[in-house]
């Protein structure tokens, strides 16, 4: 377990009405006091590559009353773009707005041209609109032109060496675009793009010559924050605010009737959501659809406009979160006996695996559950057709999109396409490539690291005393929400006596707990988490308001528990 270094100079420079926990913890994290504010105007400006042509683009379609196809991503990220793009264009006036989301098993990723026919065939698009994908579409941007259509990519993913031929696209990774933030998730690049539209029909009376009200976009940041935290993207002081802001809103219920009827089928208490119920909850079943059949049910529920419509989608949703649940625990538990089977030794720098019996929306999570346990980049794959489709989690230590580039360059031909961020990334092989790529990853991965495995500790914010373990400092800390990656929620540790342990729920231990030193006694709950034989364990905890039944208790949400 490590302990986060303090900036001691930032912690003196904070002003005195901060409370000292948020100034351990911010100083922890190198934030300084500007940084914390989450006041909307505090929002970057857009400042984009190609916007502007984007913008005349965009605006030609509307007058024109052009026929608009917005193509998405299946997760919940591609889900909540979509539906932003299509209520913003909506609400500027534009009357020709659908979408259309690759089938995962029939077209694959992206502005395939696949895609592409379907939509000339179905749709007979004017201008695609490519939502949180695109910037790998060479081909399928490509044929799109040659037909006639024009093509806007917004994405966030890192861009190939050679980009698609559209006419703009707007990614704050592109090479050389000085758009401070590079940690917009999909929907935030979407955001964006029609934010910025929004000012420039307003700055050419668009808005008074139609009698159209202009629209409050900030409707709009509810599913900004649900994308944003689904996508696990870095929150930065940007992207804090306006999770934030959409977090706000779905408390006063100012929001998709489709998130709200999500939560309600969910049992999660509104008026106290915090980021975390949004990709615990709410972002699981948005992509159940996509995983399983089609995210266009997730999208539909996220545009409904009639709440007993919202609760038919969300019951929909709900079906097929439950199938991916159990067909996650079948693929988990395979997977675990795989590598078990295995032998795990100091020259095995990752985890590539293969069943014909997988599923492929799901390989992904099963990844990210095996780097969990293993601490190593963990590719995991299934067929489709005649390819293989995997998924890949990384460590911190591996940049997985960067490392793909240099497997790619020194095995040509081995991969068939890839692409994806630091920390996650997606490829398709040939089936007779799976052992080469085996090899090869874990080989590329192991000269990265120079031969030396990383340990990867728990981060934590240290020890608290007794006197600071309490409902008011847990109720500080829900207060300085939200938290997420790059900005992670504090975690503390101590030695506790086990005084009192029970299973819950037939797999969660709930405790007491004594601090060691002290007399105080703590309620606790650790999950997935079986009885202890110890009585003196080492504990790191979070602190966290418990509700029930209109009454707040501090809790001790315990991520890892051992004897001493």
């Amino acid at each position: 377990m490590l302990t986060r270094e303090l900036d001691r100079e930032l912690f003196e420079s904070y002003s005195d009405d901060i409370p000292l926990i948020l100034k351990r913890v911010y100083a922890a994290r190198s934030v300084s006091e500007s940084q914390l504010s989450m006041a909307l105007p505090g929002l970057l400006k857009p400042s984009f590559d190609q916007l502007n042509i984007a913008l005349d683009l965009l605006e030609k379609g509307i007058l024109e009353d052009r026929r608009i196809l917005i193509v998405g991503d299946f997760d919940a990220d591609g889900a909540t773009a979509s539906a932003v793009a299509i209520k913003a264009l909506r609400l500027m006036g534009a009357k020709h707005v659908d979408f259309l989301v690759p089938n995962r098993f029939k077209h694959g990723y992206g502005l395939s041209p696949e895609i592409v026919q379907e939509a000339k065939t179905d749709k007979d698009p004017n201008l695609i609109i490519t939502v949180d994908n695109g910037i790998s579409s060479n081909e399928g941007a490509a044929l799109a032109r040659s037909l006639g259509i024009d093509v806007i990519i917004t994405d966030h993913h890192l861009p190939p060496k050679v980009l698609p031929e559209a006419n703009s696209i707007i990614n704050p990774n592109l090479r050389g675009c000085d758009f401070p933030s590079k940690n917009l998730a999909g929907v935030g690049v979407c955001f964006y793009l029609f934010s910025a539209l929004k000012t420039h029909l307003a700055g050419k009376g668009y808005f008074d010559a139609h009698n159209i009200q202009i629209p409050d976009l900030r409707e709009l940041l509810d599913l900004v924050a649900l994308g944003t935290v689904a996508d696990v993207v870095k929150l930065d002081q940007n992207n804090r605010i306006l999770v934030n802001e959409g977090i706000k809103r779905i408390r006063q219920k100012l929001c998709s009737k489709g998130i709200l009827a999500i939560l309600e089928l969910t049992k999660r208490p509104i008026e106290t959501l915090q980021a975390s119920d949004l990709g615990f909850t709410v972002a699981p079943r948005i992509n159940a659809a996509g995983r399983l059949s089609d995210i266009s049910q997730g999208i539909r529920c996220l545009l409904s406009e009639d709440m007993n419509d919202a609760r038919r989608y969300a019951q929909t949703l709900e079906e097929f979160n439950i199938k991916r649940r159990e067909e996650q625990t079948r693929m988990q538990d395979e997977a675990l006996a795989i590598v078990e089977g295995q032998t795990i030794d100091e020259s095995q720098f990752a985890i590539v695996l293969y069943d014909e019996s997988w599923h492929e929306g799901i390989v992904g999570i099963v990844a990210g559950k095996l780097k969990e346990t293993y601490q190593c980049p963990c590719a995991v794959f299934a067929k489709s057709g005649s390819a293989l489709k995997g998924s890949i989690r990384s460590i911190p230590d591996v940049h997985i999109k960067d490392l793909l580039d240099l497997v790619d360059r020194d095995n040509p031909g081995l991969i068939d396409k890839f692409g994806g961020h630091a920390m996650a990334a997606g490829l398709a092989l040939p089936p007779e490539s799976f052992e080469s790529f085996s090899e090869a990853f874990s080989e590329a991965i192991k000269k990265h690291l120079e031969g030396k495995k990383p340990i990867i500790e728990l981060m934590t914010d240290g020890e608290l005393e007794a006197s600071e373990i309490t409902l008011k400092n847990a109720e500080l800390l829900r207060s300085a929400s939200p938290w997420g990656q790059g900005f992670e929620e504090p975690i503390f540790y101590g030695d506790f006596e086990l005084i009192d342990q029970k299973i819950v729920g037939e797999k969660h231990l709930k405790c007491t707990l004594k601090l060691v030193g002290a007399s105080s006694i703590f309620e606790g709950i650790a999950f997935f988490q079986g009885k202890l034989e110890t009585k003196q364990v080492k504990v790191a905890y979070k602190l966290n308001v418990n509700s029930f039944r209109g009454n707040e208790s501090l809790q001790l949400m315990i991520e890892s528990i051992a004897a001493q």
